[in-house]
């Protein structure tokens, strides 16, 4: 199996366990992409990101309106362009990093179009949001599976709350889910690079994944202690 499709079912998975909303399920599997813009083979994705903040900084920047979005972008880039496959995005410092950047693009971005457009419907606006960000961060074998079955899910729930802090835990789940599974490879990854060169494996890739299910659990504990009063008592 493909490495985009592999992470691309266990964040799939993940987010099932942790999220009942199209959008943060689509963050998460989003973010289980982003690790790899690191790759050689991405450069040229890479130099695309750079140009588009470029020109996001640009632009906002003449119309007076706030440029920090696309000097995010462009640290985004920076940071993959300069990053050895499998070091510091794959560390839990990239995690933390990766997963900030991107919640501050959305959240910025979503604070940006609000305050200048009459668009009332911040469900929609959120989702065409991540929709344009599937562009950048997903696979093209991905996308075209992923933009019909997530346009799909907001027709059948159309009306939906988030909250910012969902969206930063839904990234960092995706993000996080694939050093998880990049751990179970026989290279492992250095869970502390750039200051560590230290390998962890599939032991605490078993730890991470029994970890969450456990953490998963912990958060359902009252829908299921209300399924086992209704059914068995």
């Amino acid at each position: 199996m493909s490495s985009y499709k592999g992470h691309s079912i266990f964040a799939f998975v993940l987010s099932l366990m942790f999220f009942h909303s199209p959008l943060l399920i689509a963050l998460t599997l989003i973010g289980a992409n982003i690790p790899d813009f690191d790759h050689k083979f991405k450069k040229e994705n890479v130099y695309k990101m750079i140009i588009l903040g470029l020109i996001v900084f640009i632009s906002l920047y003449i119309l007076r309106l706030p440029y920090y979005i696309g000097l995010i972008i462009i640290f985004l880039g920076v940071t993959f362009y300069f990053s050895e496959h499998r070091s510091f995005t794959h560390s839990i410092f990239g995690v933390l990093t990766l997963s900030s950047a991107v919640s501050l693009i959305l959240i910025w971005g979503f604070q940006l179009i609000t305050s200048v457009t009459a668009l009332e419907n911040h469900y929609l606006v959120m989702a065409v949001m991540i929709a344009l960000l599937s562009f950048l961060f997903l696979n093209r074998n991905v996308l075209m599976i992923f933009l019909p079955v997530f346009f799909v899910s907001l027709f059948l729930l159309p009306n939906g709350n988030f909250s910012y802090i969902e969206i930063v835990l839904s990234l960092f789940l995706g993000v996080f889910s694939h050093i998880v599974l990049d751990s179970f490879t026989p290279a492992g990854i250095k869970i502390f690079a750039p200051i560590s060169q230290k390998k962890v494996y599939k032991n605490f890739g078993r730890s991470m994944v029994f970890l969450l299910i456990v953490m998963a659990l912990i958060i359902h504990i009252p829908i299921l202690f209300q399924l086992f009063e209704q059914y068995a008592l």
